[in-house]
C-alpha cells in the first residue's frame, strides 16, 4: 500500500522537474514548427518518445533485480548530487550572480541556428529540423525518466512519479497550445529551486535509507530535509545577494 506522505513528494517533485525539462523542449519543438511546420516536429517529437518508451522497458525488469537498499544508496547519491546542482544554480540565479533562463531568447537562437545550419550545408530544412526536435525531446526526456526513476525506485513509488510527470506533460502541452508561443512566463528559476530542494531531501532520505539508518517520524523526516534544504538554499542565495552588491 502506497503511504501518501512520501508519494506526495514523489508526485511534487516528478511534476515540477518534468514541467521544467518539458518546458525547454517545448521551446526547440515549437521553433522547429514555427520555421517549418509541425509535420517535422511531431515526426521528431514521436521518434524521440519512441526511444525513451524503450528505454523504460528496458530499464524496468532491471531495476526489480537489483537489491532495495543498494537501489536506494545508488539513487539517493545521485539524487543529492542532482538535486544540490540545481539549488546551487537556482540559488546563484536568484542572487543575479548568473542570468535567468529566458525562453524567449532561446526560441529565437534555436530559429536562427536552424536556419543557418540548412544555409551551411544545403540540405532540407525539414530534415534539420526534424533532427532538432528529436534531439531535443530526447535529452529533455532521459532528464524526465531519470527523475522518475530517482524519485520513485526506492520505495515503489514509480506510478505515482510517473503521474507527476505525466501530468507536467500535460500542462506544459496544454498551455503551450493555447498561448502557441515560448513559455516565457513559466517561473523557470522558482521551480528549480523548489525541485533541487525536494531532489535534495529525497537524496538525504534515500541514501539514508541505503545505508541502514530508520530516520526518525520514518517518511515525515523528508518534510524536515526538504525544509533544512529551502532555509539552506535562501541563506546562500540572500549571501550571494549581498557579496554582489558590495562587489559592485
Amino acid at each position: 500500500m502506497i503511504e501518501w506522505s512520501t508519494a506526495t513528494p514523489a508526485i511534487g517533485s516528478a511534476f515540477l522537474a518534468s514541467v521544467v525539462e518539458i518546458v525547454e523542449a517545448f521551446t526547440i519543438i515549437l521553433a522547429v514548427a514555427t520555421l517549418r511546420g509541425w509535420r517535422p516536429a511531431v515526426l521528431g517529437t514521436a521518434a524521440a518518445l519512441a526511444v525513451l518508451a524503450a528505454i523504460v522497458l528496458a530499464l524496468g525488469p532491471l531495476l526489480d533485480r537489483v537489491p532495495l537498499h543498494a537501489l536506494q544508496l545508488v539513487i539517493g547519491v545521485l539524487l543529492l548530487l542532482f538535486g544540490i546542482g540545481w539549488l546551487r544554480k537556482a540559488a546563484l540565479r536568484m542572487a543575479g550572480v548568473i542570468p535567468l533562463h529566458d525562453e524567449g531568447a532561446i526560441f529565437a537562437a534555436e530559429t536562427a541556428h536552424l536556419g543557418e545550419e540548412a544555409r551551411r550545408h544545403k540540405t532540407s530544412l525539414d530534415w534539420i529540423a526534424g533532427i532538432t526536435a528529436f534531439k531535443a525531446v530526447l535529452l529533455e526526456g532521459l532528464e524526465v525518466v531519470f527523475i522518475v526513476i530517482a524519485v520513485g525506485a526506492g520505495r515503489g513509488l514509480l506510478w505515482p512519479a510517473s503521474l507527476g510527470a505525466l501530468a507536467a506533460c500535460a500542462l506544459v502541452l496544454l498551455v503551450g497550445a493555447i498561448v502557441h508561443r515560448p513559455l516565457s512566463r513559466v517561473p523557470e528559476n522558482t521551480l528549480k529551486f523548489g525541485v533541487g530542494v525536494m531532489l535534495s531531501a529525497f537524496g538525504v532520505f534515500w541514501t539514508g535509507e541505503g545505508l541502514g539508518i530508520e530516520w526518525p517520524g520514518a517518511d515525515l523526516a523528508l518534510f524536515v530535509f526538504a525544509a533544512l534544504f529551502l532555509a539552506t538554499g535562501l541563506l546562500a542565495a540572500s549571501l550571494a545577494r549581498t557579496s554582489v552588491r558590495e562587489a559592485a
